[in-house]
């Protein structure tokens, strides 16, 4: 129970600083305040597992991340995800796991195309 009130202050806390963000700011981070209050409110873990879904494809962390606005996306899309439990099992098996494995990520068309591009 402390670990959740601590959690929900340090969220209100982040929040905060995002409210207090300069458009000079906002545009330096290329982001809206929207997508960075969205960012700040989604699970913390949302940047590995993207990383770590991606390797299941075959890519590595350069790959996902060479496109700035790309990677606000798969951020995005994996921050609204409802099947963590799914992802869980896959990710934990890591080396094990397939991309057919993945058919109930919502980033996985975008995975599987990165991986065709780069081959």
């Amino acid at each position: 129970m402390f670990d959740r009130i601590k959690t929900l202050i340090e969220r209100w806390n982040e929040v905060r600083e995002v409210e207090a963000l300069s458009q000079r700011d906002l545009a330096d981070l290329g982001m809206s305040r929207s997508q960075v209050e969205a960012f700040v409110r989604m699970p913390h873990d949302v940047p590995d597992r993207v990383v770590a879904m991606a390797r299941i494809f075959g890519l590595d962390e350069n790959d996902v991340k060479a496109n700035h606005a790309e990677w606000l996306e798969l951020l995005q899309t994996c921050g609204t995800c409802k099947e963590r439990g799914a992802c869980s099992f896959v990710l934990d098996r890591s080396h094990l796991s397939h991309p057919q494995d993945c058919s109930f990520c919502l980033n996985a068309h975008r995975f599987d195309e990165k991986a065709h591009s780069h081959a």
